[in-house]
């Protein structure tokens, strides 16, 4: 079993105007699928992989009913995928929104803060970030820099004190929030200072140096991440279509210094009890 918890497709009509659109915003960025639901399976079913988290991103307010109509449709219609939901900081009635995510089967929501130039420690994701905590909602964020911005809205200094702000306000302290890219691409040595052997889950997207030029990790950091915040905190992610789900998940497997324990527990064992609620 194999378990991609951070993928993204576009509904077919948008798919492709939209992969040339992100790719030469970064140029340094490749696809690797068409960027449709189709598309994914196909790559996982060439990877070996299971089941794809898909994490859409509100880029502007008014887009929750679009982003997560198309969301609900692919929990309900495509074997393998499992979408989480999309909220933009502006949008109106941000609880009452969330509880309609909950309410509706959604396991979490995805979170951009460079797309939509918010600050995670701003009032507007506090706001998010409490009531998901409240409800039991997961939370992927965007962490550290994305190659199409100058700005870095959600840094590891900033995630570890919303992380404590938000466990003192609800008193919840389940980890509930997913740091991408290693906890925070291009800003390593501050996801060891700040938010390694916190309560948050890490994904290992965009992680490996040797597979993609926009990140600054290799091996050696991956397993000290894994080795530090502990295997039982690791999801494994890929980031498709910005990475190729069989080499990713190819050149993980060969990983040195982890057990076939641990690296079963980052496949799936890790993503099974949060998609579940046990988590």
């Amino acid at each position: 079993m194999v378990i991609d918890f951070h993928t993204h497709i576009y509904p077919e009509k948008i798919a492709a105007a939209t992969i040339r659109a992100l790719t030469q915003a970064a140029p340094d960025v490749r696809a690797y699928t068409g960027g449709t639901a189709a598309d994914l399976q196909e790559s996982m079913k060439k990877a070996g992989i299971d089941k794809s988290v898909i994490l859409p991103v509100a880029t502007r307010k008014g887009q929750f009913e679009t982003i997560n109509r198309y969301a609900a449709y692919i929990n309900e219609n495509c074997e393998g995928l499992v979408s989480f939901g999309g909220i933009h900081p502006d949008d109106d009635d941000i609880p009452a929104k969330l509880r309609f995510l909950k309410d509706s089967g959604f396991r979490g929501i995805k979170i951009h803060p460079d797309y939509t130039g918010t600050f995670i420690d701003d009032e507007r994701y506090i706001t998010i970030l409490t009531e998901c905590a409240r409800l039991g909602l997961l939370v992927v964020t965007h962490a550290g820099v994305d190659p199409a911005f100058d700005v870095i809205h959600c840094t590891p200094e900033r995630g570890r004190a919303v992380l404590d702000r938000v466990t003192a306000a609800t008193g919840v302290c389940k980890p509930f929030m997913i740091f991408a890219h290693l906890g925070g691409m291009y800003v390593h040595k501050d996801v060891e200072k700040y938010l390694l052997g916190s309560s948050c889950y890490i994904d290992i997207s965009c992680s490996f140096s040797s597979l993609q030029s926009f990140c600054d990790t290799d091996d050696e950091d991956v397993v000290r991440v894994i080795r530090t915040h502990g295997a039982d905190k690791i999801l494994f992610a890929t980031d498709s279509p910005w990475n190729d789900q069989s080499a990713y998940l190819e050149h993980f497997r060969a990983l040195k210094g982890i057990s076939d324990t641990e690296k079963e527990m980052i496949l799936f064992r890790n993503a099974e009890k949060l998609l579940s609620g046990q988590g």
